[in-house]
């Protein structure tokens, strides 16, 4: 397995989520999600497609403890949990980038740019990542 494939895994999981949180109202209590408001089952069969595949070709690589953070993100992706469904895949990326780091793998100059892309695409689609809301939370000056 090559970290292309763990790459190309996460642009469709990422694209699943970024699609699931376009239909997502502006607002949404975190406690609560709608029923109404919970992807797909074609979503979800499509993102258990991806994680499956990913988990059955990484066995025997390095990439096989990244498994457990996949699992998350479908089960909370499953659920309709955006924020659930993204910090596995964040997690996962930051996992990629330890294991180059320490050399475990070799991630190409094109791969290191999509890791970078992924990671603001899923950024974006979390809560409170709006840009009429940077500054806030500063507290009162």
């Amino acid at each position: 397995m090559l970290t292309a494939e763990v790459l190309d895994a996460i642009g469709g999981l990422t694209a699943h989520i970024r699609t699931y949180a376009a239909k997502l109202p502006p607002i949404v209590h975190l406690s609560a999600v709608l029923s109404g408001v919970k992807p797909s089952v074609e979503a979800v069969d499509s993102y258990e497609t991806i994680v499956s595949r990913i988990r059955s070709q990484s066995a025997g690589t390095p990439y096989k403890g990244l498994n457990e953070s996949f699992v998350s993100s479908l089960e909370a992706f499953e659920m309709g949990n955006l924020i659930g469904s993204v910090q596995p895949l964040l997690s996962v990326l930051d996992h990629v980038e330890r294991m180059q780091r320490d050399n475990e793998i070799e991630v190409r100059q094109i791969d290191e740019k999509r890791l970078k892309d992924y990671r603001s695409v899923l950024r974006k689609v979390l809560p409170g990542n709006q840009p009429e809301l940077d500054g806030s939370g500063g507290g009162v000056s």
